[in-house]
C-alpha cells in the first residue's frame, strides 16, 4: 500500500500523521512537545521514525508545514518563530537524507490555505484566499487552482499588509500593519494601553488582559471592549476589500480564535468590506465563511501538498 507522511511543525507541539493514498483517515498518528532533551529537528525525525510503517507500505513521501518564511523550492526554513535554533534550516535535506523519500516543505498558512481548499471549506472553488486570525494573522492565496507561492516561496504574507501608516507595533519590527490591529495579540495590545491611561472598563488592569477576556466583555456590552472588537473587525474588513481588488476571489475563509468572537467583529467587518470595495461586483458572489478544519488546516494542506507532488 502507498502511504503518505504529513507533518505539522509547531513551536509548542509537533503532529505526524500516516495517511494511505487518496484518504484522509490515518493509519496513525501523534503528536508530541516540540521541545525536549533533543533538539526539535532530531524530535520530529524520532517522531517519524515511530510511525514508520513495516513492510507492505510504501512511503511516497513527506509533507510538512512550518511556521514563518521559508522557501519551498528549496525547503529552507528561513526563521522559524518559537523555534530559536531553526534559522536557514535545510530541513528538507536532512529528512529527505534520513529518509530517503521526497519531502516537500511550506509556510504553514499557505498550507492550511490548500487543507480548506483541498478538503473543507472551499472545496468547489477555483480562486480562494484564506486567513488566520489568532494570536497573529496569516494566510494563503489559491488562483486558478493553484497555490499563490511568490518567486522564492515567501508570498501571501497577509497579515503585514500596512493599514494604518504609523500605527502599533507589530510583532514583526514594523508598524500599522494589520496583524497588529486585528489579531488577537492587536485587541488585546490595544486594550491594555487604553486601561493604562485611565480607561473605564470592567476589564482587570493588572494581569494585562487576553484576546478572549476583551471578546467575552464586549459580548457583555463592555464599551471599551466592544470598541476594540469593532476596530480589529473594521480594519480586518478593510483589508479583505484589498485583497478583493487584487486576487478577485469567490470565496473568503476565515480561520483561528477571533474568529469565534461572533458579530461583534463579523459586523464592522462586513461594513467596512462594503464601504471600501472598488465595485459591488467583487460581492456578487462572493462567500465568506468560516474554516472547516479546524487545528488540522495545516497537516490537511500537508498531505494535499505531497500529494499533489508525488501523484
Amino acid at each position: 500500500m502507498d502511504v503518505y507522511f504529513a507533518i505539522d511543525i509547531g513551536g509548542t507541539q509537533l503532529r505526524a500523521g500516516l495517511y494511505p493514498a487518496n484518504s484522509t483517515t490515518p493509519i496513525a498518528m501523534k503528536k508530541i512537545s516540540t521541545r525536549g532533551r533533543e533538539s526539535a529537528v532530531d524530535r520530529l525525525i524520532s517522531l517519524i521514525s515511530e510511525l514508520w510503517p513495516a513492510e507492505g507500505y510504501t512511503v511516497r513521501g513527506i509533507g510538512a508545514d512550518a511556521p514563518g518564511p521559508l522557501d519551498s523550492k528549496t525547503g529552507v526554513i528561513y526563521k522559524a518563530p518559537n523555534i530559536p535554533a531553526w534559522k536557514n534550516l535545510p530541513l528538507r535535506q536532512i529528512l529527505e537524507d534520513h529518509f530517503h523519500v521526497p519531502v516537500i516543505l511550506g509556510n504553514d498558512a499557505n498550507l492550511a490555505a490548500l487543507g480548506e481548499w483541498r478538503f473543507g471549506a472551499g472545496q468547489g472553488h477555483h480562486d480562494l484566499i484564506y486567513f488566520t486570525i489568532s494570536t497573529g494573522i496569516g494566510g494563503g492565496v489559491i488562483s486558478s487552482d493553484q497555490l499563490l507561492l511568490g518567486a522564492r516561496g515567501l508570498a501571501a504574507e497577509l497579515g503585514h499588509v500596512t493599514i494604518m501608516d504609523g500605527g502599533p507595533l507589530c510583532g514583526c519590527g514594523q508598524r500599522g500593519h494589520l496583524e497588529a490591529v486585528s489579531s488577537g495579540t492587536g485587541i488585546a495590545k490595544y486594550v491594555n494601553e487604553q486601561l493604562s491611561q485611565g480607561r473605564a472598563s470592567s476589564l482587570p488592569k493588572d494581569p494585562p488582559v487576553t484576546a478572549r477576556q476583551v471578546s467575552e466583555a464586549a459580548t457583555n456590552g463592555d464599551a471599551l471592549a466592544v470598541e476594540a472588537m469593532q476596530r480589529a473587525g473594521h480594519y480586518m474588513g478593510v483589508a479583505i476589500a484589498n485583497y478583493l481588488h487584487i486576487f478577485n476571489p469567490t470565496i473568503v475563509i476565515l480561520g483561528g480564535g477571533v474568529t469565534h468572537s461572533g458579530p461583534i467583529f463579523f459586523d464592522p467587518l462586513h461594513a467596512a468590506l462594503k464601504s471600501h470595495v472598488l465595485s459591488s461586483m467583487y460581492l456578487q458572489d462572493l462567500v465568506i465563511t468560516r474554516a472547516a478544519l479546524g487545528d488540522d488546516a495545516g497537516l490537511m494542506g500537508s498531505l494535499a501538498l505531497i500529494q499533489s507532488h508525488t501523484s
